[in-house]
């Protein structure tokens, strides 16, 4: 074996490793309550905005870096970003400290986004391994959400101790990261001097746009970004009042930590039916599936806020197990190398800006002092289950115009 192939070799056998440690985000489960202590719900939603805005300057631009710079230099950067940011985070002291850390995490966002994918595919075709992908990208996966549903609950029981301590612990994660990447070796890419040229890149990437399943999914998949943060943001304000309805908010850290550890583990757990459902539904149904669940989900929190209904929580990652690593290995085969993370980028970008649109309209809506009130949370979910219907029926119809063939 060539030692360009060794390295290559070595790509494949960490990523999921690296996956696992990149998913150690011990803050997930009480990022928000951890903002409220500081701030007001209002100032807590516009710093995650503040986070997806970061993502969405930077998105493209990280895809086209990706793309002309190296797989593993960007994922550097990305680490370092990550790194710098959960210190910020985990510092704290005013809104401007907060809003530089998230601004910096949303960055190590962006340059990860696509990138990390890119590597897995190119160093499988260099390995002439292509045909892997959607095993690999599900054993990813489960590597993935494994480790965030460690994190949740740890990170939940840090809190306890020390309401930083689950970012002070995220930081030694993301130094991992960084270790992890410094140990992968650029894949060789096809056309890689095609790729350093940017006409080229952008000619293949608007070939990509224009083809009719790349079309479908690109769609899709920001919708699905976008209904499957909506529990991620307005998720953890819910359980503290559902919580306070019976008497247990001062348990709402490590309660919020516990339920995103069952959620990633149901996920996990979900996805070992995942190709069985794929093979019986084709994956177009099992996406379109998956999309309804999700809106389904914001519907019923939407309902109620009674203690109970925060075990439908426990779903959350479910559509995303049942739709992500099979969009991500149906549309890699489709793309050239010399936009295949660009490409990513932009579908990435499309969904953080609607996304962060919403949160900026819906943080107009709720109070600018003390907690969300369960009021405010019921009217913003309610607009996002009506827009989702729609989009929902837009999405079957267009399906249906779709070759089965060519879509599955």
């Amino acid at each position: 074996m060539t030692p360009v192939k060794a390295s290559t070799a070595r790509n494949i056998a960490l990523f999921p490793w690296l996956k696992f440690v990149e998913s150690l985000t011990f803050w997930q489960a009480v990022w928000f309550l951890y903002f409220q202590q500081n701030l007001s719900a209002a100032e807590a939603i516009l710093l995650y905005a503040t986070y997806e805005v970061a993502v969405t300057v930077l998105e493209v631009p990280s895809g086209y870096m990706s793309d002309r710079l190296g797989r593993r230099r960007t994922l550097i950067a990305s680490a370092l970003a990550m790194l710098s940011g959960v210190v910020l985070l985990a510092i704290g002291g005013s809104f401007g400290i907060f809003m530089a850390g998230q601004a910096l995490i949303g960055a190590g966002m962006a340059f990860w986004s696509g990138t990390d994918s890119s590597l897995l595919y190119e160093s499988l075709a260099a390995e002439g391994r292509e045909e892997e992908i959607e095993v690999h990208e599900l054993r990813a996966w489960r590597f993935s959400y494994t480790a965030a549903a460690i994190s949740a609950v740890a990170g939940g029981a840090l809190a306890l101790l020390d309401p930083s301590a689950p970012f002070w612990a995220t930081a030694l994660a993301a130094l991992v990261v960084l270790l992890l990447v410094l140990a992968c070796t650029e894949p060789a890419r096809q056309a890689h001097r095609e790729a350093l040229d940017g006409i080229a890149g952008l000619r293949s990437l608007k070939a990509s746009l224009l083809n009719p399943v790349l079309g479908w999914l690109f769609v899709i998949s920001l919708l699905m970004y976008v209904f499957s943060h909506i529990p991620f943001v307005f998720g953890q304000p819910f359980i503290l009042e559902a919580l306070s309805g019976i008497g247990l908010a001062s348990e709402a850290p490590l309660i919020s930590g516990t339920v995103s550890a069952i959620m990633m583990g149901v996920s996990v757990a979900a996805s070992a039916f995942a190709l069985r459902i794929r093979g019986a539904m084709g994956l177009r149904g099992m996406v379109l599936l998956a999309f309804g669940m999700q809106i389904g989900l914001s519907a019923v929190m939407a309902l109620s806020n009674a203690a109970m209904v925060i075990a439908v929580l426990f779903l959350r990652m479910v559509p995303n197990a049942w739709s992500q690593p099979f969009i991500m290995a149906r549309i890699q085969p489709l793309l050239s190398s010399d936009s295949r993370a660009t490409y990513l980028s932009l579908k990435s970008l499309c969904g953080r800006v609607i996304f962060a649109s919403s949160l900026y309209v819906a943080s107009g809506s709720t109070s600018r002092v003390g907690t969300m009130a369960y009021g405010d949370i019921r009217s913003i979910l309610g607009w996002y289950v009506l827009a989702g219907v729609v989009l929902f029926a837009g999405l079957f119809i267009a399906a249906r115009r779709i070759g089965a063939t060519q879509a599955d």
